[in-house]
């Protein structure tokens, strides 16, 4: 392997125009996250091994990464992203302006997308699902023009992902978003917001406002259990609680996505959203605060193809 100053690496591949036979990928490291060096070892060497020729980043930032597979996409069969939610996110827009394929090794804190698709958990298994070849195409949603696969959020969980240092993920993984909860959850206060469908509009006093596009969110948490990343629709909540403690009792049914049975959660379903505040809310979109408040929110159908389990998704192979 060599390493170029744009941190562009090249496994097994000829940077001259490849020939016909040869299958290239395109694979983003996140070597900030908590497993990155080791899914970049594995992943290389599998599929190295199954015939493919790696062009491999490890980007300084998230806003390399679209760029980077924009310049690089020319006779490349895949994307593969070896990292968390957030190393995913900021390869949205390069997905879908490409329309190359997407593979997904979990290296990340979370993996929610991983859990949505059914992609095990498992480093290699993972890889050899890309190897496999079968394919799901899946929507986006999108907040203000900013693409995300999970849910966008804004209240508790744009204060978590602002508290959550990656210092805290890489040290103590998904009890790191614990800690950083009870953090955020003794200084919780609600606001009031507006929210808009095709059902008209509403004004609410909120703790959070969440709206999904797949169905796992925060580390496992369900936006809803009837949610699929396929469906061509979104899936929202308001927590509308006086008092923090009574997350305590809604805990399983969070994590099951039928919190929308409590009289204090507003659940609705809409191709879009619109969400007003007094002030400007940040928005949390897969664990990144990417826009504020007015928010628009829309669905992009069938948007990306990404690698799947043959069980779980179509072979399109």
């Amino acid at each position: 392997m060599t390493a170029g100053g744009d941190q562009t690496i090249v496994a097994n591949a000829r940077l001259a125009r490849p020939s016909a036979s040869v299958r290239r990928l395109l694979m983003i490291i996140n070597r900030g996250s908590r497993s990155g060096g080791e899914a970049a070892g594995l992943a290389v060497s599998r599929l190295s091994a199954a015939g493919y020729d790696l062009v491999i980043s490890a980007p300084h930032s998230p806003r390399e990464v679209a760029p980077w597979i924009e310049a690089h996409a020319d006779d490349a069969e895949a994307v593969v992203v070896a990292g968390g939610d957030g190393s995913l996110n900021a390869a949205a827009p390069a997905l879908v302006k490409t329309g190359l394929p997407l593979g997904i090794i979990p290296a990340g804190t979370a993996n929610d997308l991983a859990r949505t698709l059914g992609l095990p958990q498992d480093m290699e298994a993972a890889t050899d699902v890309i190897a496999a070849g079968h394919r799901r195409q899946i929507d986006l949603g999108e907040v203000n023009g900013h693409p995300f696969f999970n849910v966008a959020s804004l209240g508790l969980s744009a204060e978590l992902a602002r508290q959550l240092t990656k210092e805290t993920k890489r040290k103590f993984g998904r009890l790191g978003y614990a800690i950083t909860a009870l953090k955020v959850l003794t200084n919780a206060r609600p606001f009031r917001a507006m929210i808009v469908s095709s059902d008209g509009a509403v004004r609410v006093k909120t703790l959070q406002i969440a709206v999904g596009n797949g169905r796992y969110y925060g580390g496992g948490m369900a936006v809803d259990h009837r949610a699929e990343i396929d469906d061509s629709h979104l899936d929202l909540y308001s927590l509308e609680i006086g008092r923090v403690w009574k997350l305590l009792a809604m805990a399983y049914d969070f994590r099951k996505g039928r919190h929308g049975l409590w009289q204090e959660v507003r659940a609705s379903r809409d191709t879009s959203f619109e969400i007003r505040t007094r002030r400007p809310r940040p928005i949390n979109a897969d664990g990144e605060l990417v826009t504020f408040t007015p928010a628009r929110f829309g669905v992009l159908p069938r948007a990306v193809s990404v690698f799947v389990p043959k069980a779980t998704g179509q072979d399109q192979a």
